[in-house]
């Protein structure tokens, strides 16, 4: 279940993740088309389903088939750590507490593992150096060139045939503060409208966050020409490797949704790039993190949970499953009135003229 980050991975360039950025696939509106085409046929009154017909359709338009599946999701984690939590106290729990909860994802022991049980959800933790945590941002680009795609293309490899749906996660001690740096690189405003409570930290802690994302900011200007940049200066490895998967899920026609505020700011590198870069990406529930609902705001996404979660650990995308898997076996069981017998919606009579 645990993949350490060990074997060479695939030799890839900031400019081919840019070609592949250009290059992403649409979605099948053929297959939309049939699906729409069926909810008008089912034993309901249009629209009484509400959410759960889009997002069928969205699952058939992003599987890229009629009818769409979803009996093989997946939940991966991605697991780094972060130099500034280290050197700038912004993380209420030690760095070492990232590689504990990855022997409790192996153990069986974390709120994410019960609920991929009740999902029926196949659960992956993907390793990334924890033993070498990114460089500490306030003092210069948190990580090489090298490292950084190195990241993207270990979280490429996560998608692998078969799947229906991927559910993307991080576990990483100090990566509320990378996010909130990033989204201040990207969207502006201040460092203080970004950074939150993360782990829980108390006010003099949100206070080192917000110095430290500051500093970040400053530190890296002359070096964050484009949203990659951003990523590589200001993210983590494990951020990084959820960049990659999201390309790779669009690739391989496998939808995506994301769980919360670190790694919706991860995403928001590609959507920086190409608005269209994520549209395959649903966003699973929207944490009490303050800065994830004004970067879905950005973003113009509503989440589907609002349940007040701020775990990580992909818990918010593992508990939406259910909610996807509700909208296609909706979708794919319900009797057509005709099946049914059940006489369809009445239409007017025309008046001759």
């Amino acid at each position: 279940m645990v993949h350490p980050m060990t074997e060479a991975s695939p030799a890839i360039s900031f400019e081919e993740i840019r070609d592949l950025i250009r290059k992403l696939p649409g979605p099948d509106l053929e297959a939309g088309t049939a699906a729409r085409l069926r909810e008008t046929q089912l034993t309901k009154p249009a629209g009484a389903l509400g959410r759960l017909e889009d997002i069928a359709y969205w699952v058939a338009c992003w599987q890229g088939r009629h009818p769409p599946d979803m009996r093989h999701p997946r939940v991966a984690i991605f697991a780094g750590n972060h130099g500034v939590a280290k050197a700038r106290g912004v993380s209420a729990y030690p760095v070492d507490v990232t590689a504990q909860m990855v022997t409790n994802f192996q153990n069986g022991g974390a709120a994410v593992n019960q609920l991929c049980r009740i999902a029926d959800s196949d659960l992956r933790v993907y390793e990334l150096d924890l033993e070498n945590p990114t460089d500490d941002f306030t003092r210069g680009p948190a990580m090489s060139d090298e490292a950084c795609l190195q990241a993207m293309a270990y979280g490429m490899m996560a998608v692998e045939p078969g799947l229906h749906l991927i559910c993307l996660g991080e576990m990483g001690i100090g990566n509320t503060t990378s996010a909130a740096a990033i989204c201040t690189a990207i969207f502006g405003g201040s460092a203080a409208d970004w950074v939150g409570p993360g782990t829980g930290v108390d006010a003099e802690g949100i206070e080192r966050k917000i110095r430290a994302v500051e500093d970040g900011i400053e530190v890296n200007r002359p070096f964050m020409k484009d949203p990659l940049d951003v990523l590589r200066c200001l993210g983590g490895l494990e951020l990084a490797a959820i960049c990659g998967a999201i390309i790779a899920a669009r690739l391989a026609r496998t939808p995506v949704l994301l769980d919360g505020f670190a790694c919706t700011a991860a995403a928001s590198v590609l959507w920086a790039m190409d608005r269209k870069a994520i549209d395959h990406c649903l966003m699973a529930h929207v944490s009490a993190e303050p800065g994830h609902q004004k970067l879905l705001d950005r973003l113009g996404r509503d989440a589907i949970l609002n349940l007040g979660m701020r775990l990580g650990e992909g818990s918010g995308a593992a508990l939406a499953i259910n909610v996807v898997r509700a909208a296609v076996d909706c979708h794919t069981g319900m009797a057509t009135f005709a099946e049914a017998g059940v006489s369809g919606p009445a239409r007017a009579e025309r008046t001759p003229t």
